[in-house]
């Protein structure tokens, strides 16, 4: 398993600090990383400031200097939008953009190309909307194959985020360019197996992304009952890696057993306990590279401690 950083981190969402690109693949190699997965909108890799393959030669030039691969770019789609804009061409417009992430990613090396399926919260459009990202998924994988690059999809958005149904949208899609990416934090936060979804999904991935989090219990106050109403679902706070309420060593069992031997990114993707100052970030990054190495080690037990 090769671990890697993912450039969202350090893209000074949330309030965190931003650094830029090559900044970024320079900071991977010095935090003790051996690749990178990078976002494929700004600040980092978006099309629009990438025009051409001879633009991204500072990208290139600072990943051989630095020893990193570039393992991902990572693409943001939902296929599912555009419900009141019917005349736009949504789903068109996020494969020309998919296709230009699967032309960088080949010119960089990158093997895999990240995708979301959709987005939907209305149980009136379920089939349709599973219909439409079945359609898109698999043009898409058929675009990424043209450049020689997996299409991976991440177990993020509404549409197959269960393991069940996660699983199934990828045989609905049943293209051979459609890899898994499977992630433990989402599955974990809807109350997965995380062991036996792992061993489960272990032979269809190319990428586990990870982040670990706090659960955070809200209420509202009743003042009539002097008392608090409990709030669903439960805040969330990033910690770094093995710090939070995901269990990753049953997640790395459940890898191991199932044979995966792809990327393994941490994501800091939300704000973070301690701030988004570069200090912060790095110790989390730090912190999580250690954990990633314990867990990966070869020579432990796959098995779960309790079966």
């Amino acid at each position: 398993m090769t671990p890697t950083l993912f450039s969202v981190s350090y893209a000074g969402y949330w309030g965190q600090h931003r650094l830029s690109l090559p900044d970024f693949i320079r900071k991977a190699a010095a935090l003790g990383y051996s690749a990178v997965e990078i976002s494929g909108k700004r600040p980092h890799l978006s099309p629009l400031d990438f025009p051409g393959d001879d633009s991204l030669s500072e990208v290139r030039d600072a990943a051989r200097q630095a020893g990193i691969e570039v393992a991902t770019i990572a693409g943001y789609t939902d296929f599912t939008a555009g419900r009141t804009a019917a005349e736009v061409p949504f789903v068109e417009l996020q494969l020309a953009y998919v296709q230009r992430l699967a032309q960088m990613a080949a010119a960089l090396g990158a093997k895999v190309v990240r995708v979301f399926s959709g987005y939907s919260p209305q149980a009136a459009d379920y089939q349709a909307d599973w219909s439409k990202c079945v359609k898109a998924l698999s043009e898409a994988a058929a675009l990424a194959a043209d450049y020689g690059v997996t299409l991976g999809l991440q177990n993020h958005h509404d549409v197959g985020l269960s393991v069940d149904g996660f699983e199934l949208l990828l045989d609905d899609v049943g293209h051979p360019n459609l890899r898994a990416m499977f992630d433990p934090w989402s599955v974990a936060l809807v109350g997965e197996d995380l062991y036996r979804a792992a061993r489960r999904m272990a032979p269809r991935m190319v990428q586990t992304t990870l982040a670990d989090y706090l659960l955070i219990d809200r209420y509202a106050y009743e003042p009539v009952l002097v008392n608090y109403r409990r709030l669903d679902p439960p805040a969330v706070r990033a910690v770094p890696l093995g710090e939070g309420f995901i269990d990753f060593p049953a997640f790395f069992a459940g890898l191991k057993e199932g044979g995966f031997g792809g990327y393994v990114a941490y994501e800091i993707c939300s704000p973070l306990r301690g701030g988004g100052s570069e200090a912060n970030l790095d110790t989390a990054a730090k912190r999580s590279l250690a954990k990633i190495r314990e867990w990966t080690e070869p020579g432990l037990d796959p098995r779960p401690s309790g079966g």
